[in-house]
């Protein structure tokens, strides 16, 4: 499942998208979006207009488990299980529903024989939506955070999605949105409606394509010495 993707950029945003159209000059977030990074999204809930924010990756932050408690990750939401869960339930049972801007998003292919970490995005290079949900957490500061996660769908039989992850692995794929469908889903009244949302983005307008990670910069305590030896 995506645990890592790259966000549009503010100067993408700014006059292009919405509620996003003119953005806060303090907004910013890194280029590319872990768990527990800050990343842009819109979110709704009944009464409730969307609201462009910035909010964590991962529906329960870090610093938000106990301590005795195991970490865990709660950056993806499977679909089948939305009321299961409970880091999820609750926003699922009162439509507190995102719409999660990307450029593309990664996932290793193992066709190789190895996994190359692979990113997917739009056969037309458009930003694109993802459906997810959010979620407030009161932070020791008293001030209040929001957090979000990604909803997932099996993906066994989508012909571009099938090929990540590795063999004898589930398939999962991200929960696309078009940008005339986010409207609708955000504004969705009941989770029937919602869950009619959550199904495949047509594998032709889409495309994937090798992203390794770049290299790590060498060390500088390890560079070697001009003058003298290091043994």
């Amino acid at each position: 499942m995506c645990v890592n993707y790259r966000p549009p950029t503010p100067e993408q945003f700014n006059g292009r998208i919405g509620a996003f159209s003119e953005l806060p000059r303090d907004w910013h977030w890194p280029e590319e979006t872990w768990k527990d990074y800050a990343a842009p999204i819109l979110r709704a809930a009944p009464a409730m207009r969307p609201q462009a924010c910035v909010g964590s990756y991962g529906m329960v932050p870090r610093r938000h488990i106990p301590p005795e408690v195991k970490p865990f990750d709660t950056m993806n939401a499977r679909a089948e299980s939305l009321l299961e869960r409970r880091s999820f339930a609750s926003a699922w049972r009162r439509l507190q529903l995102c719409a999660v801007p990307m450029q593309w998003f990664y996932e290793p292919c193992y066709e190789s024989g190895r996994a190359e970490r692979t990113a997917i995005g739009m056969h037309d290079d458009e930003p694109f939506w993802v459906a997810g949900l959010w979620r407030e957490w009161q932070e020791a500061d008293g001030e209040m955070s929001t957090a979000f996660t990604q909803i997932t769908i099996n993906a066994d039989t989508h012909p571009l999605m099938r090929r990540m992850h590795k063999p004898g692995d589930e398939k999962r794929s991200l929960v696309l949105l078009a940008q005339e469908e986010v409207g609708d889903w955000l504004a969705s009244r009941d989770t029937d409606i919602a869950r009619s949302f959550l199904r495949h983005y047509p594998a032709e307008r889409m495309k994937a394509w090798p992203a390794p990670l770049a290299p790590k910069a060498p060390r500088k305590d390890l560079a070697p010495q001009v003058n003298g030896e290091l043994f």
